[in-house]
C-alpha cells in the first residue's frame, strides 16, 4: 500500500512538475551523511510519520453482495492512515531549490486527492478516494525542526505532504442465508375453521394443568339446609303453641285430620 502511494507521487511529479527532465525523485532519509553525497539535482520525498486518521474512522459494517443482490458477507469499513512526507529540493543554488519547491506546491495544490487515473494495485481495487493535503501546519505534538534534529541534518525549506490511505485489511463475517418468500396473505371467502372443544380448556382461575376439583356425590344432592315446621297438638299443658325449627320425633306419628 505504501509503495503504491510512492509510485503515484513519483509519476505525478515527473509528469506535471519535472516535465521529463533529468531531476531524480527519491525517498531517502535526508541525513547529514546523505546530503554530503548529493551531486545532482533531485526531489526528496521522505516518509517520516505513519498514523491513523481518526477523523475518518467509521462504525458499523459494510455489506458485500453477490450477482443476485443478496448479502453474502459483512466487513468493517476501511480505516484511513496518514502518510506524512517531507518534500525537499536539492540543487546547487538556493534559488533553484525555491523555484522547484514553488512548482511542487502549485502542482499538489491542484489536487485534493490522488488522481484516480494514476491509482493502481490495491488502491484502484478499493474504489475509494485517497485524500491528500499540502503545507498544512504541523500537529501540536511535533514540529519540522524536531524532524530535522532527529535526522541530524541542517534545517531546509520543505513542504509537508499528508496522504490519507484507506486500508481494508479487516476480518470478513459470513452472512446467514437470505430470507425466503416471507408471509403470504390471502383475501376472500375462506372456510371457517371448526371451533375447538372446551373440554380440555382450563377452568378460569386455575393454573394451567391443575386438575379441576370435583364435588363429592353426597354433597352434590344437598344444595342447602332443609327446615321442617310441624305442629304439636299434644302439648296443651305447655301452652299448645307451635314450635318452629324443632326437629320431628321419628318414633311418633303425626295425627291425621
Amino acid at each position: 500500500m505504501i509503495h503504491e502511494v510512492d509510485d503515484v507521487l513519483r509519476s505525478l511529479i515527473r509528469a506535471e512538475v519535472l516535465g521529463g527532465g533529468q531531476i531524480a525523485v527519491v525517498f531517502d532519509a535526508p541525513t547529514r551523511e546523505w546530503a554530503a553525497k548529493v551531486n545532482a539535482p533531485m526531489v526528496n520525498l521522505y516518509l517520516y510519520d505513519i498514523r491513523e486518521d481518526m477523523r475518518r474512522r467509521e462504525r458499523g459494517l459494510h455489506n458485500e453482495y453477490d450477482e443476485r443482490g443478496a448479502v453474502v458477507a459483512r466487513r468493517r469499513p476501511p480505516r484511513y492512515f496518514k502518510l506524512s512526507y517531507l518534500i525537499t529540493a536539492w540543487t546547487k543554488r538556493p534559488e533553484d531549490e525555491h523555484r522547484l519547491l514553488s512548482s511542487l506546491l502549485a502542482c499538489l495544490l491542484g489536487y485534493e486527492a490522488l488522481p484516480p487515473e494514476r491509482l493502481a494495485g490495491s488502491l484502484a481495487d478499493i474504489g475509494a478516494a485517497v485524500p491528500m493535503s499540502i503545507a498544512l501546519p504541523p500537529p501540536e505534538d511535533r514540529s519540522f525542526a524536531d524532524v530535522w534534529s532527529a535526522l541530524g541534518g541542517e534545517l531546509k525549506p520543505s513542504l509537508d505532504l499528508v496522504v490519507s490511505v484507506p486500508v481494508t485489511a479487516s476480518p470478513t463475517y459470513s452472512a446467514g442465508p437470505p430470507v425466503g418468500d416471507g408471509l403470504h396473505a390471502r383475501f376472500g371467502d375462506m372456510p371457517r375453521p371448526p371451533e375447538p372443544s372446551r373440554g380440555g380448556l382450563p377452568v378460569y382461575g386455575n393454573r394451567p394443568g391443575r386438575p379441576v376439583r370435583e364435588e363429592p356425590a353426597a354433597a352434590a344432592g344437598r344444595r342447602g339446609l332443609a327446615l321442617r315446621i310441624s305442629e304439636n297438638r299434644s302439648g296443651k299443658g305447655s301452652g299448645g303453641g307451635t314450635t318452629e325449627g324443632a326437629p320431628a320425633d321419628p318414633t311418633k306419628e303425626e295425627p291425621t285430620a
